[in-house]
């Protein structure tokens, strides 16, 4: 059964690094995935309306699907607790702008910001819990999460003049850099030795 608690167990460490090790291309894949999603916002930066809205839905959501399933596939991960929460974050993002596909941006700007403002502070916790654990490349994960709070604050400080571009750039190069940050993660637990 899945528990937020932390094992504190004298084998802990070990079993963390197992299981990064027996799941680093669950960690490869979704960052390649997200990468393909987060290349595929950027390429459609000037998307408005309807169109942004239920686009960015199915991103998050589809991304999200993703994080979750990789979540339950390596729950001994360090900070898969984390990881939870981050995965349900981004799937209420992506219901949320798929509800009501006609309401304004605004909406859309606000629901962004909160997702990057939660993410942001979840990849940080991940980070710190794979900082904890010793496993490698963490460091990818933390500058992932500052960026999420840095995207929020440029979505804060630009909002109504960058509703029209920015949005879908300012998506696809979080998920870019998320998916990066997994991919580097994923190779460096290939390279963990076993016990």
């Amino acid at each position: 059964m899945f528990s937020f608690q932390s094992l504190t167990g004298p084998g802990t460490s070990a079993a963390f690094t197992q299981s990064l090790r027996d799941h680093w291309r669950v960690c490869l894949i979704e960052g390649i995935i997200l990468s393909l999603l987060g290349l595929a916002a950027i390429v459609l930066p000037t998307i408005a309306g309807l169109a942004a809205t239920v686009l960015l839905g199915w991103l998050f959501l589809v991304a999200g699907f993703m994080a979750l399933v990789a979540t339950f596939i390596g729950r001994l991960f360090p900070g898969s607790g984390w990881s939870l929460l981050s995965a349900l974050a981004a799937m209420i993002a992506g219901v949320l702008l798929l509800w009501n596909p006609l309401q304004s941006l605004a909406m859309l700007t606000y629901v962004l910001v909160v997702f990057f403002i939660i993410d942001g502070l979840f990849t940080i916790m991940i980070s710190i819990s794979h900082r904890r654990n010793l496993s490698g490349r963490w460091e990818w994960l933390m500058i992932n999460g500052v960026i999420d709070l840095f995207l929020a604050g440029v979505i804060v400080l630009g909002v109504p003049g960058t509703l029209a571009w920015a949005l879908g750039l300012i998506v696809g190069i979080d998920m870019v850099f998320g998916g990066a940050s997994l991919v580097a993660v994923g190779l460096e637990a290939r390279k963990v030795q076993p016990e």
